[in-house]
């Protein structure tokens, strides 16, 4: 049994329990050609796992009749390796938190293309969907990275001040080919579009907006582009760039998920690892809790996603769902189990999750020092929503995230994650920050999770981090148990307000932090003596 269309009337789907499309995929693939509404870009786990998902449920239902296109630019190999061959399909395993599995064929992707030039029947047909007077809305999930246009320093990277000068007809960069797609329908007429960011940060339909505008203005400025072309751009009635808040694990297929759907009766289910090191299979692991709130500003209308699930609302209510799960209620705790779980050699989130320190470090972070002063959206109840995290959520022993997946990028999280938190503390007259001792205990511990070596003191290799070789650089020379400089080496980082959001001297939590960075190099098994010492019951 094979993940193919030719195959998907067999009847052993429905004896191995695996659901499949009911509506009429052919027809639906010629009406999204003919009439495209909605494009996304970035095909990975929780594309598919969740927009695409929330799509085909609407399918099924018949209350939609079109399906999405879908592009990649950062890793085409995925569109090569895993799309294609299986005829745009793929398998969407929900892991429940009481051990059952639900299993379905999710089949509503049109088309799968590249975002490469040098493949012309590609980017042909992206600028034909862009140019589409039917089309309502391209959607995002690229990781915040994808947004950058500039280093740490605030240069340009090279391909993007390639691109500022080129123009749209020669943009290579990933935001530039966004931006020169736009342009190509505003050239076609200039409908209205919606430009939607689904990825997990702060304000995301801003950094969208702030990438697509740089492009315009420059362009514009060197006569490269039509003047109209950014008035268009900056017209709330012609152009949004809705803020939105997306929730949903989808960690790395799972070796075994793998071989319960191959005991299923289904074949080639083997993971792809890319030369771009994305892990990626034809099935997508996931777990059931999802959320995705939008601001409801879509100039040409949008398909009927609310009947998916999906939550449309104003802008304040989305910036304050996304503050309370970002900020206090989900994506700190993430972090703390991803620094210590790495530290102490686990190898799965929900494990962390039955260590005594861990389970209680992350419940007080919450509960404690993070809910008092968390911002309530009114939609969705923070407490509840935070017990959900703590109690069935994280401790999923079904979910095998890991906590070296959630360390990546974390310089480019802690701003958000803990900062926010931290602003509200010194804001506050009837609060005092200096009180904290949960958040500054997890910012050492980053720290010590830098120098990649774990409390046993065996190396470990630190997850892909933009600024990781500059942080390494600048705590060159710690080592366990040695010198007696530790501490003060890592006083610079301190400073750092893009890494933490505030100046940690300023917010009178540094002297905190290089004490805490200090008992946790002091020798193997440090950290976890750090850990009994004060995260206490």
């Amino acid at each position: 049994m094979k993940l193919k269309l030719s195959e998907l009337n067999s009847a052993a789907w429905k004896a191995a329990g695996i659901g499949i499309p009911s509506f009429d995929r052919a027809a639906m693939i010629q009406r999204t050609k003919t009439s495209p509404r909605w494009i996304h870009f970035g095909a990975g786990n929780i594309f598919r796992a969740f927009p695409a998902a929330v799509l085909q449920t609407l399918l099924d239902a018949g209350e939609e009749d079109t399906g999405l296109i879908v592009a990649e630019g950062f890793d085409t190999e995925i569109i090569d390796r895993v799309y294609k061959p299986w005829d745009d399909l793929s398998l969407l395993v929900t892991l429940r938190g009481d051990g059952t599995v639900d299993k379905r064929v999710i089949a509503s992707i049109a088309e799968s293309l590249t975002m490469e030039r040098s493949r012309t029947a590609d980017w042909q047909r992206l600028t034909e969907v862009f140019q589409s007077p039917s089309l309502q809305m391209a959607s995002f999930t690229i990781t915040e990275k994808g947004y950058q246009l500039q280093d740490a320093s605030g240069r340009y990277f090279g391909q993007v001040e390639t691109d500022l000068a080129a123009g749209p007809q020669a943009a290579e960069s990933y935001m530039g080919k966004v931006a020169a797609l736009c342009y190509a329908r505003y050239q076609a007429g200039g409908r209205p579009l919606a430009l939607v960011s689904m990825d997990n940060f702060s304000h995301n339909g801003d950094r969208l907006k702030d990438a697509v505008i740089t492009f315009a203005e420059r362009w514009a400025e060197r006569d490269l582009a039509d003047k109209g072309f950014l008035t268009w751009l900056q017209d709330p009635e012609k152009v949004s760039f809705p803020w939105t808040m997306i929730d949903k694990i989808t960690p790395r297929p799972d070796a075994e998920i793998q071989a319960m759907l191959e005991a299923d009766g289904l074949t080639d289910m083997e993971p792809v690892i890319t030369e771009r090191h994305t892990y990626i299979a034809p099935f997508v692991n996931a777990e059931e809790c999802q959320y995705l709130v939008i601001e409801d500003w879509f100039p040409a209308g949008r398909p009927a996603l609310d009947g998916g699930g999906m939550i449309f609302t104003d802008r304040a209510t989305v910036d304050k769902v996304e503050r309370m799960k970002v900020c206090t209620c989900l994506n700190p705790l993430h972090t703390a189990l991803a620094v210590f779980g790495c530290l102490l050699s686990y190898e799965k989130i929900s494990d962390e999750m039955q260590d005594p320190q861990l389970r209680r470090l992350v419940f007080d972070l919450g509960y404690k020092e993070g809910l008092p002063v968390v911002t309530d959206p009114g939609i969705l109840d923070p407490e509840d929503f935070l017990n959900q995290v703590l109690t069935v959520r994280i401790p999923n022993p079904f979910m095998p995230d890991t906590p070296q997946r959630i360390a990546t990028d974390t310089s480019q999280k802690i701003s958000i994650r803990f900062g926010e938190t931290i602003k509200a503390y010194l804001a506050d007259p009837d609060r005092d920050a200096g009180t904290l001792t949960l958040i500054p205990l997890v910012l050492a511990g980053w720290l010590r999770y830098l120098l990649g070596v774990d409390d046993g003191g065996k190396p470990f290799t630190v997850s892909p981090d933009p600024l990781y070789e500059e942080l390494k650089g600048q705590l060159s020379g710690i080592a366990l148990g040695e010198g007696t400089d530790r501490a003060s080496k890592a006083a610079p980082i301190l400073r750092n307000e893009k890494i933490f959001g505030v100046d940690l001297f300023d917010a009178g939590l540094a002297e905190k932090v290089m004490a805490y960075f200090d008992e946790m190099t002091a020798g193997p098994g440090a950290v976890r003596t750090v850990l009994r010492k004060y995260v206490t019951e």
